[in-house]
């Protein structure tokens, strides 16, 4: 509460300085984002993922249900956009703070300086981590408006759109493996833990990938308009920064369960820096590759940096042979993606699905198992109710 009410007045003061339309809008939508994300971690620190879910469900149909309402109907425009986010925020801590009570949380007079100097210690080094992956994110976009132009800018766009599809499935992974190593980061079989469960979410992510890849050639005019056909080069490297990103993702989390937050900072701030200094450099002379092998090499650096780090913390040993399979494989399925051979590419298809296949057999054992488990819980559970 204390932050927020420091970030009010530093942004209020500031505010003479602004010259936006919609700033108190904006600050009212911080504020209640704030609030809705604050209830939605409790939640998931309370281990209770049922109102997790629903809180985040309740948010996103709110927002698109307003959104309808308010732009479409109502003619409100963007104000219509702030204030549908703004009311669904508002309506998603409500809930979080009903179903859960957190009322009883609430007490003014337990504050600890301590605590207050912990968690600063701890979230102050995300925020030029967060800049840093921000950069790394759209500074690939704006030095392509300024350079290349628009158009080029629209095309980048549409062979970013699979890699940010891949790439949001691991971000709901992730949030459950976070959980996972914080609880079993000092346990004595972490390494083995850590090394297995790596191991199995690279396997099973960079089989997704190259599967991508390998449809993609057949998918690609069906999905994307042919205005953005030259988009279509550059999807290989864009998929390969994602593998990157994957094992970067898997590694974070051991900062983050040590609370070495400082770490994570480091890593992504030298990770900005050296995907700008490649596209300043390259991006008048190769075009769109520069941004896209600027991602790649960003990506891979701190992939490889944070390999070693966290070893200073948890001895994760992948297996060789999985990531020489994996090199092999997507070699092949890119020369295959570029080939204009369409026999070929179908062959590729075959192989490649036979292969993710294979090298998952024993994740999609588990989940079936997992999943059969959970219905005969749920099957008895109902089967008591009727009696």
């Amino acid at each position: 509460i204390i932050q927020i009410i420091i970030y009010i007045i530093i942004y209020m003061l500031l505010s003479k300085y602004i010259k936006v339309l919609y700033k108190y809008f904006l600050i009212s939508n911080v504020v209640a984002c704030i609030f809705s994300s604050l209830g939605l971690q409790i939640s998931r620190g309370l281990g209770n993922n049922k109102i997790y879910s629903i809180g985040s469900c309740l948010a996103a149909v709110t927002t698109i249900v307003l959104n309808v309402l308010f732009i479409a109907v109502l003619k409100k425009g963007a104000y219509g956009m702030l204030l549908s986010n703004l009311l669904a925020n508002i309506l998603c801590f409500i809930y979080v703070f009903i179903a859960l009570r957190l009322y009883r949380y609430v007490k003014i007079k337990n504050k600890s300086i301590r605590l207050m100097k912990s968690m600063l210690k701890y979230s102050i080094p995300l925020i030029p981590n967060n800049i840093s992956w921000w950069v790394i994110d759209l500074s690939d976009r704006t030095i392509i408006t300024n350079v290349l132009g628009v158009a080029a800018n629209g095309i980048y766009a549409v062979s970013n759109k699979f890699s940010n599809l891949f790439m949001s499935i691991i971000a709901i992974f992730n949030l459950s493996w976070t959980e996972s190593a914080s609880i079993h980061i000092n346990d004595e079989d972490r390494d083995a833990f850590f090394s297995e469960t790596i191991t199995t979410m690279f396997k099973f992510f960079s089989s997704i990938c190259i599967v991508l890849i390998a449809f993609l050639p057949f998918a690609y005019k069906i999905l994307i308009n042919d205005s953005y056909i030259e988009g279509y080069k550059y999807i290989p490297i864009l998929l390969l920064a994602s593998i990157f990103n994957v094992i970067i993702s898997l590694y974070s989390v051991v900062y983050i369960a040590k609370k070495e937050t400082k770490q994570v900072a480091k890593t992504s701030i030298i990770s900005a820096i050296i995907n700008l200094l490649i596209n300043i450099c390259f991006i008048k002379k190769i075009g769109l590759y520069a941004a896209a092998i600027s991602t790649a090499c960003a990506y891979f650096i701190m992939m490889i940096y944070r390999y070693f780090d966290i070893k200073k913390y948890v001895n994760i040993k992948m297996d060789k042979y999985v990531i020489i399979q994996t090199i092999i494989f997507f070699i092949i399925t890119t020369i295959c993606y570029y080939h204009s051979n369409i026999i070929i590419k179908v062959v590729n298809i075959v192989i490649v699905s036979i292969y993710a296949f294979l090298i998952n057999i024993g994740f999609i054992k588990t989940i079936i198992k997992t999943v059969k488990k959970k219905l005969k819980i749920n099957l008895e559970r109902s089967e008591k109710n009727e009696f």
